[in-house]
């Protein structure tokens, strides 16, 4: 999923500075598979210039990378998304956009270092991506929310059912999203955090 029809603003903004409200700072990653709207999301919902690392993609891909669904991409994110978003006066987000392709995957570890939760986005016409990605985030004890990215021609199943096909506990939360709306993405980031809150309040995020 690209920029085209997202909400994200071209050019320099006044809050590329930092507000001097700002308090506290934590790092989030966005992880998925190959083409499922991180970038995008970061875009959409960045009160700064985002910083993107894409590359255009050439047939030495092909045969490597899966890209169904994506096939008209023309370009790949190949080391990280960048972006930040004040959640209050005093909480700030940055939002760190994972590379899609497996290839490329060394690269999580480092991105995972000192997040404090992800986001997980989900494209239904390729849920068996999810599995791996999920796995290595609780390997890491990072927590996650999961976001079913709403794509024009990708097929629409309940949430529950989605929820058992990811086999998703129940505790964690789920919700469908337009990444490229920033409303829809400030959204799924308000949910990570209230998540984040009540695994404070029970003990299980230290």
């Amino acid at each position: 999923m690209d920029y085209n029809g997202s909400d994200t603003l071209p050019g320099p903004r006044a809050e590329d500075h930092l507000p001097h409200t700002a308090q506290a700072a934590a790092k989030i990653v966005i992880v998925g598979g190959f083409g499922v709207g991180k970038t995008t999301m970061v875009g959409s919902v960045s009160e700064i210039r985002p910083l993107t690392t894409e590359e255009t993609m050439t047939q030495a891909g092909i045969g490597i990378d899966d890209n169904y669904g994506s096939e008209s991409k023309t370009a790949t994110t190949v080391a990280m998304d960048f972006g930040r978003i004040s959640i209050t006066d005093q909480l700030v987000l940055y939002l760190f956009g994972t590379p899609g392709q497996q290839r490329f995957w060394f690269l999580w570890n480092g991105l995972f270092e000192g997040a404090l939760g992800a986001v997980v986005l989900v494209d239904t016409r390729r849920l068996e991506v999810s599995f791996d990605v999920m796995g290595r985030l609780e390997e890491r004890g990072v927590p996650f929310v999961v976001a079913i990215n709403s794509f024009p021609d990708a097929p629409s199943y309940p949430l529950p059912e989605l929820r058992s096909a990811l086999d998703l506990s129940e505790e964690i939360p789920m919700v469908e999203c337009d990444v490229r709306r920033r409303a829809s993405s400030r959204d799924v980031l308000l949910t990570l955090m209230r998540y984040l809150h009540s695994l404070t309040m029970t003990g299980s995020l230290r």
